[in-house]
């Protein structure tokens, strides 16, 4: 009986941590014992004799708070985003679409170093998110945790997005501003900008690069997010803290 409770509970708890999985079990054998038990589970009804509901939110908490410290960890280094395809930031429309004309007219590598810069800028912010992700996660409710559990595979992503989307914009903006500047974004643009005017006939080229940066920035961390749910949906947790292994671990 103890080892039934134990299964279904770790169904519940896996679902949404977006911690690196190493193991697997079949989907059905513990996600569908998940779902069951969250469908009549509430948050004051006891798990096991040796778990309470504070154990079970504590760890469920802890997952996402160790999952979410890697995406920051991941892009946050130097290459973080700039090497990385998928969350690489570009170019501005604007200066982008005026690319082939800078080019030719001898300003290709001050094109190209204001794109490198523009990612070691949201490299240098990516830190501030973390403790947004504390916040958000501290306030998380058990209706909270069941809604995600039976949403899609991006639920928690959802739910941090709904949570600190405006709040991340908000302090990664005066971050993101001096990191512009400290990795010399905004002399390179401005060079850039002075030797594109001096062009003849050429069309006015603004870009706002602290609302580029950021916006191109949580759309990087939430993308990662999403990956690492999605992950652990389909495989169980990995049990890196005495907490998670007393949760998640089959005796």
């Amino acid at each position: 009986m103890k080892a039934i409770k134990r299964k279904q509970l770790l169904g519940m708890l896996l679902c949404c941590s977006v911690v690196t999985s190493v193991s697997v079990y079949a989907e059905d054998s513990w996600w569908q014992k998940g779902l069951n038990s969250l469908k009549t589970l509430k948050a004051d009804q006891p798990i096991a004799s040796e778990l309470s509901a504070d154990d079970m939110a504590a760890a469920f908490k802890q997952a996402l708070q160790l999952g979410s410290d890697k995406v920051v960890t991941q892009l946050a280094k130097v290459d973080g985003f700039n090497t990385d395809p998928a969350i690489h930031i570009p170019l501005p429309a604007a200066i982008n679409q005026a690319k082939a004309l800078l080019d030719k007219v001898g300003m290709a590598a001050a094109v190209d170093e204001l794109e490198l810069k523009l990612n070691r800028a949201a490299e240098l912010a990516t830190p501030k998110s973390q403790a947004l992700f504390v916040e958000a996660i501290k306030t998380m409710s058990f209706d909270d945790v069941r809604a995600i559990y039976q949403g899609p595979e991006d639920s928690a992503t959802q739910y941090f997005k709904s949570k600190m989307q405006s709040s991340l914009a908000a302090e990664m903006q005066p971050i993101v501003n001096d990191s512009l500047a400290q990795v010399g974004a905004i002399k390179v643009y401005e060079q850039l900008i002075s030797e594109y005017k001096s062009l003849p006939f050429v069309p006015d080229l603004t870009a706002n690069l602290n609302e580029h940066v950021v916006n191109k920035g949580m759309d990087g961390i939430f993308y990662y997010l999403a990956k690492e749910e999605a992950a652990i949906r389909k495989d169980p947790v990995q049990q890196t803290t005495v907490l998670l292994k007393k949760v998640f671990g089959s005796q």
